[in-house]
């Protein structure tokens, strides 16, 4: 039996529906943060006026998911078998993960900076949400 690659050992084919939710409720709630700094625009209004600044906002974080939730196992065996195993999983690999965003952000690449006030919400509210959300799909499973 030839030995699994680090990859293939931090990469289950079943936890593609927790994985499609994951990348569902990060971008819910990078568009809903986005919407806030545009009072006058709604999520949807952002989506359909402002693609470009949501784009912005979410690209830096979606890139720091992708490189940080594979590693970190978020979707190994058993990472996506019990919300016990599953939701601290995601909250461990959120955490590099918008570390890896606010990096990004911090450049002189892409606007918005990184505020103090803005990488803690980024960072309890990203592992809210993604808490959440795993609580919900195991809930409903």
């Amino acid at each position: 039996m030839a030995a699994q690659s680090f990859l293939e050992q931090r990469l289950d084919a079943s936890t593609w529906p927790i994985a499609v939710g994951d990348l569902v409720v990060l971008l819910a709630f990078l568009l809903v943060g986005t919407a806030q700094h545009r009072p006058t625009l709604s999520p949807v209004d952002v989506l359909m006026t402002e693609p470009l600044a949501f784009v912005n906002a979410a690209a830096p974080f979606i890139i720091g998911w992708l490189i940080a939730a594979p590693l970190i196992g978020a979707y190994s065996p058993g990472g996506g078998s019990a919300p016990n195993s599953s939701i601290p999983l995601a909250i461990r690999s959120w955490i590099p993960a918008a570390v890896i965003g606010l990096a990004i952000r911090a450049t002189p690449f892409i606007e918005g900076g990184v505020e103090l006030a803005f990488a803690a919400v980024i960072i309890v509210g990203g592992a809210v949400v993604l808490a959440v959300w795993r609580f919900i799909y195991f809930k409903l499973r």
